[in-house]
């Protein structure tokens, strides 16, 4: 484990908007249709973006990290968000169905190798996939990162993080009756699967909001007023995979096989002060990945457009075109 170092980028840090030239819905069968682009160039370096959540959907801002004469970039938006369908489902929705529909993705499209992108859930996912298929990974790019384990998940819905944001902590909480506030996770669940859509997007809405308002080092506690039919994609999504431990069988899952990806490079981008995804998992996975490179980024939260996060992820990509 070390400190990335590089020359940086000036500003702008980010390349200009891409174009798909690939759009599909593709069947990943149980019911379920997943929305794949492809951006860049077409015989470029392959890289597969997770985005995070789980639930968050991939959008446009996620293309520009790459340099599109070098990079060939595939995005896809997960079971039951964005553009997939049908939307808002939990059924047949888990972290190995993901992981079957990334390996569908890479040998739909032939490629061979990638490089996996991800940050947040997104590293999750990235990690757990190049554990699952590490012949396939060239390398890991990960931002913010999240092991999906009980103390992170009681860090930012059992009052960890509320203490940094009491007032919207109350406001978060205040939603559910004292009662069941042992719980949260389980409180929002029940209202957030009532089968009454009103209820849904009320919860749906807070949920969502919590999250949003904590994502940047310059938030001013307001993350604004999330579309009804993202909110509620998102938060029935993240609190499933809450409610179930991220479907892993492990309580440390990720950090107890690290020996199956030790062999492939990993650049993990962790902002100083981030309050949705502390750096202590950053940190430990570093710690047991001797190929893995820490920077961590001072006066930067969680968001992917804080301008030192995004500086450091765009000069990696830079780094790894000449690999």
């Amino acid at each position: 484990m070390d400190k990335f170092s590089g020359q940086k980028r000036s500003v702008p840090h980010l390349y200009p908007p891409i174009d798909p030239f690939d759009q599909r819905m593709l069947d990943v069968g149980d019911g379920h249709r997943v929305y794949v682009e492809q951006v860049g160039r077409p015989d470029g370096i392959p890289v597969v973006v997770f985005h995070g959540g789980p639930g968050g959907g991939c959008s446009p801002m996620m293309r520009r990290f790459f340099d599109p004469s070098v990079y060939r970039v595939v995005l896809f938006d997960q079971r039951g968000c964005g553009r997939s369908r049908p939307h808002a489902s939990v059924e047949n929705n888990t972290t190995w169905d993901l992981v079957a529909d990334a390996e569908l993705i890479r040998q739909t499209l032939g490629i061979d190798r990638w490089i996996a992108f991800g940050g947040s859930w997104g590293a999750t996912l990235s990690l757990i996939y190049a554990q699952a298929h590490p012949e396939r990974v060239k390398a890991l790019v990960l931002r913010g990162v999240f092991l999906m384990t009980k103390p992170e998940l009681d860090w930012f819905y059992g009052g960890g993080a509320g203490k940094f944001w009491p007032d919207l902590w109350s406001r978060f909480v205040s939603l559910v009756p004292p009662e069941e506030r042992d719980d949260l996770i389980a409180a929002y669940h029940k209202r957030l699967f009532s089968g009454d859509i009103p209820t849904e997007l009320r919860f749906a809405r807070a949920w969502a909001q919590w999250e949003n308002a904590l994502a940047s080092i310059e938030s001013q506690g307001f993350g604004g007023e999330p579309p009804s039919d993202y909110a509620r994609a998102f938060a029935r999504l993240e609190n499933h995979y809450f409610v179930n431990n991220g479907f892993l069988g492990e309580s440390q899952q990720i950090l107890d096989n690290m020996d199956r990806i030790a062999h492939i490079p990993g650049y993990i981008v962790q902002g100083r002060f981030d309050m949705i995804c502390p750096p202590t998992s950053a940190f430990e996975l570093s710690r047991l990945w001797a190929g893995a490179r820490l920077d961590l980024v001072p006066l930067a939260g969680h968001a992917l457009s804080e301008p030192g996060i995004a500086d450091a992820l765009v000069r990696i990509m830079d780094r790894l075109r000449s690999n």
